[in-house]
């Protein structure tokens, strides 16, 4: 699967965190960005960008996010 495949799996519902590939491109290593979990409340479709709503549970985090810079968080199955 390619990158921009998996920039189209992020749905509304889905738990998501910044993608690895964003943070290192940003240098951020420390502080809430790399730890947060949120999910997504609403997704805005601007053509060639999509903006994600997310509820990170911390208002210090900006919640609204280009899907570009997310990944969805890898569920585990319960047994």
């Amino acid at each position: 699967m390619s990158w921009g495949n998996r920039v189209k799996d992020i749905q509304v519902g889905d738990t998501v965190r910044y993608s690895r590939r964003w943070l290192q491109s940003t240098g951020t290593h420390t502080g809430d960005l790399p730890r947060a979990k949120g999910t997504v409340t609403a997704i805005k479709d601007y053509g060639s960008t999509k903006i994600a709503t997310i509820d990170w549970g911390n208002p210090e985090i900006p919640e609204r996010v280009n899907v570009a810079n997310l990944s969805k968080v890898k569920q585990r199955e319960i047994e």
